[in-house]
């Protein structure tokens, strides 16, 4: 039986996080990485949608609405809807650290304010009906661990302002579990943070493959490991379980990746999970396999999109055709595991 959904969606940030102009990693365009998502085509099947970021140089924040309207057009004319938005809620964009300052705070729940006014704005022009806005806490495990218990509660206050925005314009608001920020950076603190947040209905958990296998290796959290150097396959499948147990109930996101159990970062982006192409030897996944835990009742929780994240590959790799079709391949496998 052939499923119909999840729809397929590509990510556009790829072409920006850790890209800096000037360097052998400059910015791609939005206008590119839509063309190499567009061309995309694997027997028969292509990439439905994208995902956006919201922050220059694909897409200012304060754009008029004329703007997002002709952006909207030039994803429709590529015969792609839009799905999750990234608020820009990270220092040096709108936002600031959710556990920050009182400045810092109020400008993290002014970020989802623009990307919520934007969100209406795509919604409005018929491009986009489904689909959750991303966010996460802005700051590092480091400045979080000075206060673990003071900066969890000040995230869920900051998380809760935000969620109330969302909640106005019918959004909700997806969690980044990644261990480089500070109260999501393992298993254990995200769900802390997400319970002490407590709206369920708004506020959720967005799960990426190559994130959370960082999450089992306890990488910034060592007390909250599940899994030690030298685990066997059944190992895994219990840790894996145990983790998508507790935060499956949470996840209305859900990225599809691969990783190596390395970290990688670049330029301002600090370390974290290594996203691997697809079918990268070194690749510690059975993707199909470990989504479908994660995408376990995903219809019941309002998923109606996955998304490839392929943050901070080379742009040589970026730009290569045989990398969307790569991944296109793999997103129809998670399709037929794990689809409805």
């Amino acid at each position: 039986m052939s499923h119909s959904l999840p729809r397929l969606h590509n990510a556009m940030w790829p072409g920006l996080v850790g890209k800096e102009p000037g360097t052998d990693h400059p910015p791609i365009s939005l206008d590119r990485m839509l063309e190499l998502t567009a061309a995309a085509e694997v027997n028969g099947a292509k990439y439905e949608g994208v995902d956006l970021f919201l922050f220059h140089p694909h897409t200012d924040p304060d754009a008029s609405e004329a703007d997002i309207r002709a952006m909207a057009d030039k994803i429709a004319a590529k015969g792609l809807k839009i799905g999750s938005l990234v608020a820009p809620v990270w220092p040096g964009t709108v936002g600031g650290c959710a556990f920050g300052s009182d400045d810092d705070r109020k400008n993290f729940v002014l970020a989802v304010e623009k990307a919520c006014r934007i969100a209406d704005i795509l919604k409005q022009h018929g491009a986009r009906s489904y689909g959750v806005i991303r966010i996460d806490s802005a700051g590092g495990p480091s400045d979080w661990a000075a206060d673990p218990a003071g900066n969890t509660k000040k995230i869920a206050e900051t998380f809760r302002e935000a969620g109330k925005v969302a909640a106005a314009h019918g959004e909700r608001l997806a969690a980044e579990g990644e261990i480089c920020w500070g109260g999501m950076h393992s298993w254990k603190a995200m769900l802390d943070t997400l319970e002490a947040t407590g709206m369920p209905e708004t506020v959720g958990f967005q799960a990426d493959l190559a994130h959370t296998y960082l999450y089992l290796l306890g990488y910034n959290a060592p007390e909250h490991a599940l899994l030690q150097p030298g685990y066997s396959d059944a190992d895994f499948w219990a840790a894996y379980e145990k983790m998508t147990d507790a935060l499956r109930p949470w996840t209305i996101d859900f990225h599809v990746a691969q990783n190596d159990g390395s970290v990688h970062g670049t330029g301002n982006h600090d370390k974290t999970g290594r996203h691997c192409p697809a079918d990268d030897p070194n690749g510690k996944l059975d993707i199909a396999k470990c989504a479908s835990y994660w995408l376990k009742d995903a219809a019941s929780r309002g998923i109606q999109h996955i998304c490839w994240d392929g943050c901070m590959f080379p742009n040589a790799v970026l730009e290569a055709p045989a990398t969307w079709n790569t991944i296109l391949s793999a997103m129809v496998s998670v399709r037929a595991t794990a689809g409805w």
